[in-house]
Formats: structure tokens, sequence, C-alpha cells
């Protein structure tokens, strides 16, 4: 046995996984396609990631929150839903409950950055980095990752290799997948007027746009368009491209100027069949892809590996294998309580949100109104937002 557990994909939620395990006094070891420079200086990519409270437990209990710079942490200090030109928003803030914030706006490229300086710091941990995944061969007892530079054998096999896992195909795990038939383009903007820490969802005709406050006066841009239209905007002159994104936003944050590269991501939900089989175990985005839409992808993916920890610390006390069915399909049947409602409402929002014809509108902009004037709804969510229980 080379390890306890072999982890395939060295993402942020594969990182936390093997962190979480780590701690548990468990041997890991993992495999990641990319080379170590893209790990230890993982690039900007886009994604801006609204961690909840309780994420930011989870990452300071693993030891990764002191490696993003405090400068790089932006407090949300309101979150505004609309529709439409002219409408009633539906507001959540923080008054009343003694927090500065929501949550916190943090860089994916810094999340995964902080992950894998601290998991370098692990004695228990392995980083086989430039390591492409080849099969999974189930044995008695164990499992053996073959892949390009050799072979790992272990007790458990988790794979955190995202939405559109090869290794689930590979043990033969189906999944749900939603097509939106949308793609988002995200950049950052540095624009004249301030944004005061508020984040905005605006269901626009014909696109969807999210604004999400940065420090330095910027802003990320989500704009969500059919495909080809997103391409068009990505490939589209710099000053062209400045000119069209003022114009989207209807010029609410002043001029602005693109300060970073785009990036382009299909829309595709996804939800496995099963979360586990003998011996191996989904998870993050290769368990349960969000819609970006409530942005509780990365932080669904956090508890997940969280969860799979404390079942599999549970099993150890009582003697029993970590990769036993029974225990992982405990960790599944948690996980599934946790995501499957909210993977299904996301959905839902997604789809009515992103309807133009009149009944959808009219619909979209009564609902916010009245959803607006109820306080108890309103707390619920904002609740939801925050997520603020303890870390275990």
């Amino acid at each position: 046995m080379q390890s306890d557990v072999t982890i395939i994909g060295g993402g942020p939620v594969g990182l936390a996984t093997a962190l979480s395990l780590e701690a548990l006094g468990l041997s890991v070891t993992v495999l990641e396609r990319a080379p170590a420079a893209a790990l230890a200086e993982a690039p900007f990519d886009g994604r801006e990631i609204a961690l909840t409270h309780h994420s930011v437990g989870v990452l300071k209990a693993l030891g990764a929150w002191p490696h993003i710079p405090e400068v790089a942490i932006s407090p949300l200090r309101e979150a505004r839903v609309e529709t439409g030109r002219r409408n009633h928003p539906l507001t959540f803030d923080t008054r009343g409950r003694g927090v500065e914030a929501l949550g916190y706006l943090v860089s994916n490229h810094l999340i995964r950055r902080a992950l894998y300086a601290q998991a370098t710091q692990r004695p228990g941990i392995t980083i086989k980095a430039g390591t492409a995944t080849q099969y999974v061969r189930n044995g008695r007892g164990d499992r053996t990752v073959i892949h390009d530079g050799g072979e790992e054998t272990s007790r458990l096999v988790v794979a955190a290799d995202g939405r559109f896992s090869q290794i689930r195909r590979m043990q033969r795990i189906g999944a749900i997948m939603h097509d939106f038939h949308r793609s988002m383009l995200v950049c950052r903007m540095a624009h004249e007027s301030p944004h005061h820490h508020v984040a905005t969802q605006w269901f626009d005709e014909g696109q969807t746009v999210a604004l999400l406050p940065v420090n330095g006066g910027a802003s990320s841009i989500v704009l969500t368009l059919p495909p080809d239209r997103i391409e068009a905007l990505r490939l589209m002159e710099r000053d062209a491209f400045n000119d069209q994104i003022m114009q989207r936003v209807g010029n609410r944050l002043g001029r602005m100027r693109l300060v970073s590269t785009r990036h382009v991501y299909p829309l595709r939900g996804v939800y496995a069949h099963r979360f586990a089989t003998p011996g191996f175990v989904l998870v993050g985005d290769a368990a349960v892809g969000m819609h970006p839409i409530t942005a509780h992808g990365f932080n669904l993916g956090l508890k997940g590996q969280e969860t799979l920890a404390q079942e599999i610390g549970a099993a150890m006390e009582k003697g029993e294998e970590i990769g036993s069915l029974s225990v992982l399909r405990r960790f599944e049947r948690r996980h599934r309580l946790a995501t499957a409602p909210l993977f299904a409402a996301t959905n839902g929002i997604a789809t009515l949100y992103t309807r133009d014809e009149r009944p959808f509108r009219e619909l979209r902009r009564v609902g916010l109104q009245v959803a607006d004037a109820l306080s108890p709804f309103k707390r619920v969510v904002t609740d939801m937002l925050m997520d603020r229980q303890k870390t275990a």
C-alpha cells in the first residue's frame, strides 16, 4: 500500500480533501495533470468565489486562509437581485447581524495557490503534478490508479477531477447533465463610480449580468449569453469591449475599462447518480456541479469534503475500513441531503430567470417585489448566504 488515499485532481476541493484527510493521520497522494508551476502560481482565471462564513472557517481550519493576501479579500456587504430596467430590487444585507459582511469574495486562483501552499507543507501529503490518470483498477480491499508515471495503490480513491470527470465515467457512474445552452464571460473591470461592496445579480432581457465588488475600485463582470455572442465579446477589440460592457450594465458604474484577461465557461449543471462505490468516492464538481447563479458551487464542494472527512474520522474511531461502502454511503446520504434540493432549486431559478417571454418577465418582477417585502423570507435567505454554522 503506497498511501492510504489517492486523490485524482489537484484543484481546490481535491487539495482541501487532502488536507482534511491528512489531518486524520492518513497518508495522501494527489495526482494532478497540471505541472507544479501551474499549481504554485495558478494564473488568474476570471472566477471570483463568494465564500460563506462557514467556508472561511473551513479554510482557516485547514491552514490555507493565511496564505491569501488580506488585500485580495473583498467583503460583500449587500446583495441585490434585479430584473428588467426599472424594477424593485430584492436586497440582502448584514443589518442587525453583528458582522461586517454577508461573505467574502476571493479570486479562485488565489484559493488554489493557498491550498497548494499549505498542502506542500504537510508531511503526509505527496503531490505528483504533471501526472495524467489513465485507469483505476479495483482489487481486494484496495484500488490501484494507473497513470503515465506508474501506479498508486491505496485503500480509498477520491475523484476530484471536475464536473466532466473522466474517472467518474471510468467507474461507470452516470450523471444528470443539464445544458443551459449559455456561456458566461468573466473578467475584471475598473470603474469610476464606487461599488460600496454591493453585489448585483441582474436579469435583463436577453442577458444575465452579475457585478461582483472587489477591492481596488473594480468589479468582476459575469455576463451570460448564447455561446456565439459570448465568443464575439471575448475576441472584441478592447475599447469596443469597454463600450459594450458599459452599455450592457446600464452605465451604472460610470466609465469602465478592462483590467484583466477575459475567460469563457459553458454553463452546464451536473449531478452524479452515485457519489460512492466500494473504495471510491466523488467530491466537488465531480459529484455536484452547480450553476453559478446562487454562488454555492465551491462552498458545497468544501462542505462535501468536510462531510467525507467527518465520516472517515468516525469510521477510524470505530475500527471500520475507510474505503468500505457502508462508510462512504453515510457520506453520500449526508451530501445528497445538503445538495439535491439546492441543485433542483438552482436549476429552476436559472430557467425561470433566463426566459424572456412576457409572462416570465412579469412573474420575475412581481416575485422580487413580494419577496423583498417578506422579512422572514429574507432572513432565511440571508442566513443561507452567510452560512455561519460552526466548523466541525
